[in-house]
Formats: structure tokens, sequence, C-alpha cells
């Protein structure tokens, strides 16, 4: 399985700040891949790595599921993190390296219109980030 270590500094952005980002440029909705890339290579999960995370990430799936907006019910993994090996230096930091390839690969792949469509208004900060 392929994943992202996210190494953040709490003084300037929160856990529960990155798990609103998270959710919102992803289809917690899809436990088949993401987007046009499917297989469970591609299928998304939360690995926290402290307790305290995984209650955080629990209680945000909880109260996105109970807000309504998705239509179908969230099927996106909390697991504990094992261990993490980074991968080759190549595929690091792709979207700074290549913004246009990447932008281009996520509207051409419907990512973008896929969020849209998942989160509506409450995604397109998100997206025009990207």
């Amino acid at each position: 399985m392929e994943v992202i270590a996210i190494k953040f500094d709490p003084k300037k952005i929160s856990y529960k700040q990155l798990l609103y980002v998270f959710w919102r440029n992803v289809d917690p909705t899809d436990e088949g891949g993401q987007f046009c890339d499917r297989s469970d290579r591609y299928a998304i999960a939360i690995f926290a790595t402290t307790p305290e995370h995984k209650r955080l990430a629990e209680e945000s799936k909880r109260k996105i599921s109970a807000i309504g907006l998705l239509k179908c019910p969230i099927v996106t993994p909390i697991r504990d993190a094992g261990p993490f090996y980074p991968i080759e230096e190549y595929h690091q930091n792709y979207y700074q390296r290549n913004p246009l390839r990447y932008r281009m690969y996520c509207y051409n792949r419907g990512r973008y219109q896929r969020i849209a469509e998942i989160w509506g208004d409450d995604a397109h900060n998100e997206i025009s980030k990207h």
C-alpha cells in the first residue's frame, strides 16, 4: 500500500484543520480507489500516529456523516499507523515540481469535478489551492 506521511507543525496548522482539508480532497464514499484511479492501491485511509489523532479522525468522520452532505456512507477506514518507508525521490512533491501536469491530470481524470460534485461550494476553496 502506498501512503503519504504528512509532517506538520501544530503551531501553524492543527490536526483538525488537516482532517478538514483531507476530507474535502478525496471521495470518502469510494472504497474501490479514487476518481478514475481504480484498485486497492488507490483506496484511501487515515493512518493515525497517536491515540488522540485517531480519536479526532473518528470524530471528524462522524461529524461529516451526521451533517448529511454526502449521498453515500463514508467508507474511509481509520487505522493505527505502522512503519513508513519513503518512496523514491522522483515521486516526492510531484505536484510542486510539475504543477501544470498535475492540474491537467486532476482535471482530465475528473478529480476536480468529482470533488465539486461531492462537496459543493465547500470544496471550491480547497480545490483552487492545488
